[in-house]
């Protein structure tokens, strides 16, 4: 069932203002990026290990995770917003061994940041550049759906990316609202 809660992030210009509030925290800017490039649960970006992401000093092109949700094997290539995001992070935080957590917890060495924790980070980014209605950690899955979707990524490798059992599904789970499809009718008049 779709998390009707939360909604994606819709305006560029809001997510460009909520990656400048994070970018003077390493770890939180890397995971708003990472999630909303890759469309990953925020369980599956909270278990990646450095070594997941990075070979040595270099970024990994994919990255590869079992989902906690389904079991399933994944393998997502990093795209240039997920790459930039991981070299400004590691230029910030430096190289970690790779059997550590990805997104360190501050209270316990070694322990990955925890779901409320992440969802703190997230709605306050949010709420500091105004976004302030329908935002959680799942918005980050949904804006990457919603962008794909506007720059013409089929409905249905977007279903098939989310696992979703239908088109429907998806679009709902995105946002697509009944204004979009009514506005995209007035683009074919044969």
């Amino acid at each position: 069932m779709a998390n009707t809660a939360t909604e994606p992030l819709r305006d560029t210009e809001q997510i460009s203002a909520i990656k400048g509030y994070l970018k003077s925290r390493p770890r939180d800017y890397l995971l708003f990026c990472l999630g909303i490039n890759t469309g990953l649960r925020i369980s599956d970006l909270l278990n990646l290990s450095v070594g997941d992401v990075f070979e040595g000093d270099r970024v990994r092109r994919y990255l590869r995770l079992r989902e906690a949700k389904t079991g399933k094997e994944q393998r997502i290539r990093l795209n240039p917003g997920s790459t930039m995001a991981l070299e400004y992070f590691a230029a910030q935080a430096g190289y970690q061994e790779p059997w550590k957590p990805l997104f360190e917890s501050k209270r316990g060495k070694a322990k990955p940041l925890g779901y409320v924790q992440a969802w703190r980070i997230i709605k306050a980014a949010c709420a500091a550049v105004g976004v302030k209605r329908g935002i959680g950690t799942h918005s980050l899955r949904k804006t990457w759906g919603y962008h794909a979707r506007k720059k013409g990524v089929s409905i249905e490798i977007i279903q098939a990316k989310f696992g979703h059992s239908s088109p429907k599904e998806t679009m709902k789970y995105i946002g697509i609202t009944a204004d979009e499809i009514q506005s995209a009718e007035m683009y074919v008049s044969l």
